[in-house]
């Protein structure tokens, strides 16, 4: 586990690209693209790659597209789509008019493979996917050439139309790039090309009955687009050559590739095949679940823009794979929501206090300060009277030593509020206490004593008349284990963490908050970092803890120095 260097991110692309400038490379364009496959949701380690494409041509005032790579339609649907455009523009990001899809240059990638038939540098191969496997080789071994490599460019030309027209049956007939089966990357070993699909896509429908593959459609499609640097993660720095040489071959305009390492991150995956999983399995809610470490899943958290931002910008770029600590995560989040988030109270486990000295039926209104961290929110009035709710773990009968909170005949500060004592202690049958009786000081209004008389614990609390009952729900790691792979003889679903949810039913909060909009985000004074969940109904809001106050992070550098 690795941690952004103290002397601030590195970022060895833009080294790259000021050299391209400096040396007056590509005319002194910078144009960029983030060129997502909708095949699912995007997560953490896409807001990586989007802040660092759409990023880099901002600071350079070059361009970024936005470009669909829809070349597997079996996979891909309208809902990722919609997803993808919503997540960028949620993170900040416009590509303005620069929306495409691989798709668009179907026929272009077909006149291509044409071309590459024409010169000898294609063929159609009729192995087995299973026999292509055993003709592949392996990293010690070359691998052996099809027999049907050497098909003449006339009969290649005739079965690869008959294969546009839908003559041939799925899995058939390929088209393979003819280069080297003993090539010491198995990447240039002959690849396919084109494969036989009968499946409607979501943009051409049922015209096509061949697509492309992700590596020959993906350079082609940069060089349409007149992409400068094509940016990607360290998974495709062996395709390189292969992308390099479709270009060559093509004689067509060469952008230049360029990889950097993917995110990795504890307490979770980054796959989205590992995803699906999940979500098919049943064990998350769905891509937008708050344990998710999908976009979506962080917004309805209530992570915002900003925080994830700036995580992105704390990691820097780099060659080599690291795996980022959650805790950095949470820090940034912590660290936006502590400046912009207002302040109420919330009591998640309810234990009735009767302060016997105040009057009944009364109300007092105390003002309460809604964010000082900012002075220009202003303060709030929240609602004061004879029996409050505080939280059960705040009491105890019988305390340790080192227990400050409320106890029998020990004194503490109701925050906003007043200086109370505990006078007695009242039990149901079993034992059990079901509410605690106190007094309370009147000269303490405001929380402070006249005489100076100090408390050694301050308490958040809640009118029981006036709060109202809200749902939350307390979300931990998804995954009991920083790396639940690491397993190699047992699958990661068996590291999921039991306790990743805990739905309270019965909170009480203060009655300003019956009306917060959905996404409206606060902090329970005490307890963490808030947001209104989409589940929630009028009168009733439910809530999702985003992050807790406890500052981990703090801790790791601390121990790293």
């Amino acid at each position: 586990m690795t941690a952004p260097d103290a002397a601030g991110p590195s970022n060895f692309i833009k080294n790259i690209i000021e050299e391209d400038l400096k040396n007056g490379k590509n005319d002194g364009r910078v144009h960029t693209r983030f060129p997502p496959e909708p095949n699912g949701y995007l997560h953490i380690g896409h807001a990586k790659s989007i802040c660092l494409n759409f990023g880099i041509a901002a600071e350079f005032n070059g361009l970024c597209n936005l470009r669909m790579d829809d070349t597997n339609p079996t996979k891909e649907e309208v809902e990722y789509v919609e997803s993808i455009k919503q997540d960028v523009h949620w993170m900040g990001f416009d590509w303005q008019d620069r929306m495409y899809y691989a798709s668009d240059y179907f026929e272009r990638f077909y006149e291509c493979a044409v071309d590459l038939i024409k010169k000898g540098r294609a063929y159609v191969c009729d192995l087995s996917p299973d026999e292509m496997r055993q003709y592949r080789g392996t990293l010690t071994e070359a691998g052996k050439e099809s027999p049907y490599r050497s098909r003449p460019v006339e009969e290649n030309l005739d079965l690869f139309e008959r294969m546009r027209k839908g003559e041939f049956p799925d899995g058939s007939r390929t088209l393979r790039a003819k280069i080297d089966m003993a090539s010491g990357n198995i990447n240039m070993r002959d690849p396919v090309i084109y494969r036989i699909l009968h499946a409607e896509h979501h943009m051409t429908g049922d015209r096509w009955c061949i697509y492309p593959m992700y590596d020959y459609a993906h350079c082609i499609s940069d060089s349409i687009e007149g992409i400068t640097h094509s940016i990607c993660t360290l998974e495709f720095e062996d395709h390189r050559p292969l992308y390099d040489w479709f270009l060559d071959e093509l004689g067509i305009y060469h952008p230049q590739q360029i990889e950097f390492a993917r995110l990795n991150l504890t307490y979770t995956v980054m796959s989205k095949r590992k995803f699906i999983q999940l979500v098919t399995g049943g064990h998350v809610r769905g891509w937008d679940d708050p344990r998710m470490p999908t976009i979506s899943g962080l917004r309805r958290r209530g992570y915002t823009p900003e925080s994830v931002r700036s995580f992105c910008d704390r990691i820097g770029v780099a060659k080599a794979a690291s795996t980022v600590d959650m805790a950095l995560l949470e820090y940034c989040i912590r660290e936006d929501l502590n400046r912009r988030a207002p302040r109420v109270m919330a009591v998640l486990r309810p234990l009735r206090v009767v302060i016997t000295n105040y009057p009944e039926n009364q109300t007092d209104e105390l003002e309460a300060i809604n964010n000082p961290e900012d002075p220009s929110a202003g303060t709030r009035k929240v609602p004061f009277s004879r029996v409050i709710y505080i939280e059960k773990e705040d009491f105890m009968e019988d305390p340790p030593k080192k227990f400050f909170r409320l106890s029998p005949g020990r004194e503490v500060r109701l925050r906003y509020a007043y200086f109370i004592t505990c006078v007695d202690v009242i039990k149901d049958e079993r034992g059990e206490i079901t509410e605690i009786h106190c007094t309370y000081d009147p000269a303490t209004r405001g929380g402070d004593a006249p005489d100076g008389r100090k408390v050694k614990a301050t308490l958040h609390w809640v009118s029981a008349a006036e709060s109202i009952e809200a749902e939350v729900r307390l979300y931990d790691h998804l995954f009991i284990k920083p790396d639940p792979e690491e397993d190699e003889d047992r699958d990661f679903i068996s590291n999921i963490n039991p306790k990743s949810l805990e739905i309270v039913t019965d909170c009480r909060i203060e009655p300003g908050l019956a009306g917060a909009k959905h996404g409206s985000k606060y902090q329970f004074e005490r307890l963490g970092y808030f947001c209104v969940d989409s589940d929630s109904s009028p009168g009733k809001p439910v809530f999702n803890r985003t992050v807790t106050l406890k500052d981990t992070w703090a801790k790791i550098q601390n121990a790293q120095k």
